[in-house]
């Protein structure tokens, strides 16, 4: 099964410009998780939404990264060691560039065998 929240957002204080860092800006993330059906229909049963959007702010906050690349890899690591899924894909959004609508990257992680 796959479990999709697009457009989770997030304020955060990445970037490679120091102005990017000390002021902080919107990120915009987009999470895919692959996961097993869930066996009955209780949140107990799945991943729960609110709980993915927690680890998400918790990565952003914890830690400021100089590349879209590292912050996405550092949500997915954390989402596929948090919860039990097959795999994340995760990709995030930096929106309102002077030159472009946003720029992005993507990264998928499975959980080893």
């Amino acid at each position: 099964m796959k479990l999709e929240l697009h457009g989770i957002d997030v304020f955060g204080r990445h970037g490679v410009n120091e102005a990017e860092r000390t002021d902080g800006q919107q990120f915009l993330f987009d999470v895919a998780l692959k996961l097993d059906e869930p066996r009955e229909d209780t949140i107990d049963e799945t991943v729960d939404y609110r709980r993915v959007r927690d680890c998400v702010r918790e990565v952003s906050d914890a830690h400021t990264y100089t590349l879209l690349e590292s912050l996405a890899a550092a949500v997915a690591d954390a989402l596929v060691a948090r919860f039990p899924l097959e795999s994340a894909r995760v990709r995030v959004r930096k929106p309102g560039l002077a030159w472009a609508d946003f720029a992005a990257a993507s990264v998928e992680r499975s959980r080893a065998s």
